[in-house]
């Protein structure tokens, strides 16, 4: 009994061999077809988020795909970070969608305030980035400091302020002054001004600064959040 079990197992074990090996070898050939077959060569390039700010020419330039070859060939990391080098593009993607499509997904750097120079507006990001010198568009604010730049201690610190207003405030604000980093303050497009001191403690001073301006006044001190005044 024993020995007829064990013969039934060579025999099924011999049978799984004879059919693993070519298995196998079909599988390395449909891989290898697919590693270098130009039938999955790229056909389409989706770009998404430049929305007309980003040349999509210079995206494909920097793309650099290769006119055959397999799309499993392509190093999308690589190419994403070439992307990524585009000084307006905060960060991209790339994507390969089978069987023959490169997506590019890309977010785009957006201006929270700009100062102004002989070469003309330079734009700043929310990360305190300066990424451009073109017009600011309209609604972005002024900064007004002595030496401002992405280096600039002063502009890092109006840039940490601006980027916690409630967007209602934002819409408001004219300009930005920077005297130290403790004295930063705002020019409403009314005249008004919110001194807002330090960039720290951001949510509470937003919390409580759009309640106050509904007050009659012309200088708004949210400065030390848990004493406001009105002047």
């Amino acid at each position: 009994m024993r020995s007829g079990t064990r013969r039934f197992g060579m025999l099924g074990s011999r049978r799984f061999r004879l059919w693993a090996v070519p298995a196998v070898a079909l599988v390395i050939t449909f891989a290898a077809l697919a590693w270098f077959s130009p039938m999955l060569s790229v056909r389409e390039v989706r770009i998404e988020g430049a929305a007309g700010a980003i040349p999509e020419d210079q995206v494909r330039e920097l793309l650099q795909i290769p006119d055959r070859g397999s799309i499993l060939r392509i190093d999308t990391a690589a190419m994403a970070q070439r992307v990524a080098s585009i000084p307006k593009v905060r960060s991209a993607r790339v994507q390969r969608v089978l069987p023959s499509t490169v997506r590019v997904r890309i977010e785009p750097r957006t201006p929270v305030l700009y100062y102004d120079t002989a070469e003309g507006a330079h734009l700043l990001d929310a990360d305190g980035i300066e990424y451009a010198i073109e017009p600011a568009p309209i609604g972005v604010p002024k900064l007004e400091t002595e030496k401002p730049g992405s280096a600039d201690a002063l502009t890092r610190a109006a840039v940490s302020v601006v980027r916690v207003l409630p967007p209602e405030l934002t819409a408001q604000v004219d300009s930005v002054h920077a005297e130290t980093v403790s004295d930063i303050s705002l020019t409403l497009r009314d005249g008004r001004t919110v001194l807002w001191g330090s960039s720290e403690d951001g949510e509470r001073k937003s919390a409580v600064v759009l309640p106050l301006l509904t007050r009659p006044g012309s200088v708004f001190d949210v400065s030390s959040p848990s004493l406001v005044t009105v002047k």
